[in-house]
Parts: structure tokens; C-alpha cells; sequence
């Protein structure tokens, strides 16, 4: 059977390299018995690899059983797998077959195996070298014809060396890998799985079939798609149901992917649930605190390298005139806020304007009624002796250290806070942060 053929029988889109290589190895091991582990990202498409890899095996006839070992209890993921006998546990009223005496003759695929108890893995190893296994309960072996096929989207070699996966089981279930790509590195499948998904919902569920302008190609082949194929498919299905246009635009779509909402990298918090709060909710504020975290971490790191010497001082920065080296701050490229690839413009993509204020930076003017005379002489001095804290007169503290820096990198830059953010090396909600601050201190 040919490649082509291969995917018109199963259902697999693309036409990609990396699409390519995987059926040809799927294709290569499913005429033997041998044991397949299937990585990659939660979404990309493993299950459907594995029933290729069985339909086009000689036991294409024999059963096909899945297994999901990360949605099975850890008490019960044992007599689910191997059966247990009448009086086992409290409950077993009688006896009852397991997955692997269920498919005897077929192949087995056990899903997010990973998430396997220790327990469980002793007994799966012994029936991958064996070909035996006991029921709970029981001491009597029985033998069973199985091939396996196993899928993570962990690594299991890092959790081999942090003891929570077996080393021996590891070997014996990775013979061959299976490597399946997450969807934007194969970018070129993007445009026909979103078509073959949104023609397939439009038959389904008695719609029009939507057609997808320019604006709208570009968006999706621009979006990072954190849930893979299964996002895609999602999209799909709600542009199928949800919308009524012909021709479906990019701010069709934009309400549609995540990240993408209203031009923000995060979707707003709704008051959906007063009580107990949404998933959702709580998703968005661990997320907030992740990056409040990030940026803690990256003040921490820019104040120690100042301190022992590691970083310019403000003499040293770069004229106005040179370009500074950009250094993305750990906010915009490490978090998941934004689902963009990284070589996309952050302004142009989301559209977002961080807060509504001038691109310069000026200090408050100390006329309110509380303000002192003597504060407004300590914030003189202060500025005054900034370049002497430096030149070795005294050791700075972290605090004068910090907020000198920062004022002498927007003096240099004629207060242009998107070129000192850059320079300090930090972000630009950081710098706009910590100036309120200074503000406020002043």
C-alpha cells in the first residue's frame, strides 16, 4: 500500500516532510510485532497513527483496544489492564477480563503511558517479556498474543532519571519511536487540514461550505496552535456552526483562537461562575502570576549583575544613535500567553498597546499639596550624586541602584522608554512598573 493510499484509508492530511517520514516508518514497523512508542505534543495525532499501524498489520482482523493510563484511577488501573477475580476487592462480585485479555489476537495502544503507576509497570514489563500476565486476585498465569503500542507526550527518558518511570520498562516499550511532529513545524498542512476539517463539519452538521480569503490563510498559518490538530479541529467546527458569512476574514477567526481574543495575548476573565469560579478563570490567573513571577526573576538577575560588575553602567550604554541588541525578556518568548511564533511582530499580530500613555518618560511634577520641600531637595540630591554612587564614592544600595539605572538609561535615550527597556535589557512593562514606582517615591 502507498503513502497516498495510506492516508485516503485512514483519514491522514498533509503533504509535509515530517508527515511523510512518519507514515513510512508506521508503514515500515506495522508488518512486524514489534513494540512502538508514539511522542509528541497532546493533539498531534497519535491515536490515528496507531490505528494505521494496526490496520495495515496482519492482525488487522483482531481487536483493537485503547487504553487511556492517565484517565484510570491508580487503584483500579491494574484490574482494568489484567482483570481481576470474584472477591478481589471490595466490589468485585464477580470475575471480570481485563483490556489484554480482551485483545488477545489484536493490538493493545496504551495512551499517555507515562502516567502508568510503578506498580502497574512491573506487571506491564512482564507481559512484554513474557507474554504472561495474572489477574488481581489470582496466581494462575494466562497467556495472551498482544502487540503493543505505546504514546506519551512526556519525556520518558527525564522521567526514567527522576525514578517515576522504569528504566527497564523504557527500553522495552521504545524499540522503535515514533516521532510526530507538533503542527507548526509542519506549517504546510496547516491550510488543508483546516479545509478537509471545515468540508467535513459542513456535512455533518448541514451547514454552508465556508471559504477562507487571504486575510484569514495568513492568520492561521501565523498562529502557533498550542493544541495542535486538535485545536485545528475545533476552529474548524465552530467557523462551520458559528458563523454565517461565505467568506470567513481574519477577524472572523481572531475571536476564535486563544490569545488571539479582542487583540490581547490573554482572553479576558469572564464572571461566568460566581461560585467555585471557571477552570478558565483560573487557568488565566496562574498564568498572570507566572509572568509577575518572570518579571521579579528578571529584576533580580539585572540587580546582581549590576552589583558584581556584569552589566554596563549607564556610561557605557550605547549612543542614542546605535541600536542596541535586543534581548527578548523571558515574558514575551517563554510564556504561553502568546501563541504567535516568534519571528511575528508583537505590536503588528495583537494589535495591543500595553497602556494608553506617551512614548516618553517624564517624572510627576511635585506639585501636590502633601508634597515637602525638604522631598523635593533629597530628590535633587539624589540625582545629583547618582554618577558618584557608581564611580566608587560608596556601594550602592539595590534600591538607588535600581532606580538610578533605570533614570540614567532614559536620560541617555532622551526618554524614549522602548529604547532604554531594550538597552537594560528587561521588558517594557517592567520599565513602565518600576517608573510608577519611582513616581510614587518621589
Amino acid at each position: 500500500m502507498d503513502r497516498e493510499a495510506i492516508q485516503q484509508r485512514f483519514g491522514i492530511v498533509g503533504q509535509s516532510a515530517a508527515i511523510r517520514n512518519v507514515i513510512d516508518r508506521a508503514r515500515m514497523v506495522a508488518r512486524t510485532d514489534i513494540t512502538v512508542l508514539l511522542q509528541g505534543e497532546s493533539g498531534v495525532g497519535k491515536e490515528l497513527i496507531a490505528h494505521a499501524i494496526h490496520g495495515m498489520s496482519p492482525r488487522r482482523h483482531g481487536p483493537f483496544v485503547i487504553v487511556n493510563c492517565g484517565a484510570i484511577p491508580e487503584g483500579l488501573i491494574e484490574s482494568e489492564l489484567f482483570g481481576a477475580e470474584k472477591g478481589a476487592y471490595t466490589g468485585a462480585v464477580e470475575r471480570r477480563k481485563g483490556y489484554f485479555e480482551e485483545a488477545d489476537g489484536g493490538t493493545i495502544f496504551l495512551d499517555e503511558i507515562g502516567e502508568m503507576p510503578l506498580a502497574a509497570q512491573v506487571r506491564l514489563l512482564r507481559v512484554l517479556e513474557t507474554g504472561e500476565f495474572t489477574r488481581v486476585g489470582s496466581s494462575r498465569p494466562i497467556k495472551t498474543d498482544v502487540r503493543i503500542i505505546a504514546a506519551t507526550n512526556k519525556d520518558l527518558a527525564k522521567a526514567v532519571r527522576a525514578g517515576h518511570f522504569r528504566e527497564d520498562l523504557y527500553y522495552r516499550i521504545s524499540t522503535v519511536i515514533i516521532e510526530i511532529p507538533p503542527l507548526r513545524e509542519r506549517r504546510e498542512d496547516i491550510i488543508p487540514l483546516f479545509e478537509y476539517f471545515l468540508h467535513r463539519a459542513a456535512q455533518r452538521y448541514g451547514t454552508p461550505l465556508r471559504r477562507l480569503d487571504e486575510s484569514a490563510r495568513q492568520l492561521l498559518l501565523r498562529y502557533h496552535w498550542p493544541g495542535n490538530v486538535r485545536e485545528l479541529r475545533n476552529v474548524a467546527e465552530q467557523v462551520a456552526v458559528l458563523l454565517t458569512k461565505t467568506t470567513i476574514t481574519a477577524e472572523d477567526l481572531r475571536p476564535l483562537l486563544r490569545g488571539v481574543s479582542a487583540g490581547r495575548s490573554l482572553m479576558p476573565v469572564s464572571r461566568a461562575s460566581e461560585h467555585g469560579g471557571d477552570p478558565r478563570e483560573r487557568e488565566l490567573i496562574y498564568r498572570l502570576l507566572l509572568e509577575l513571577r518572570l518579571d521579579m526573576h528578571e529584576i533580580k538577575a539585572l540587580l546582581h549583575r549590576l552589583v558584581s560588575g556584569q552589566v554596563r553602567r549607564p556610561e557605557q550604554l550605547p549612543a542614542p544613535s546605535e541600536e542596541p541588541a535586543f534581548r527578548p525578556s523571558p515574558s514575551w518568548t517563554e510564556a504561553e500567553d502568546v501563541d504567535f511564533v516568534e519571528d511575528v511582530p508583537f505590536e503588528e499580530e495583537l494589535d495591543f498597546e500595553p497602556v494608553e500613555t506617551p512614548d516618553r518618560w517624564e517624572p510627576e511634577p511635585e506639585n501636590r499639596a502633601e508634597a515637602s520641600t525638604d522631598r523635593s531637595e533629597q530628590k535633587t540630591a539624589e540625582q545629583s550624586s547618582a554618577s558618584g554612587l557608581l564611580n566608587g564614592e560608596r556601594l550602592p544600595t539595590l534600591a538607588e541602584a535600581e532606580r538610578m539605572l533605570i533614570v540614567e538609561a532614559l536620560k541617555r535615550y532622551g526618554g524614549n522608554r522602548r529604547q532604554a527597556a531594550r538597552a537594560l535589557g528587561i521588558s517594557e512593562r517592567t520599565l513602565y512598573r518600576k517608573l510608577k514606582e519611582i513616581d510614587e517615591a518621589l
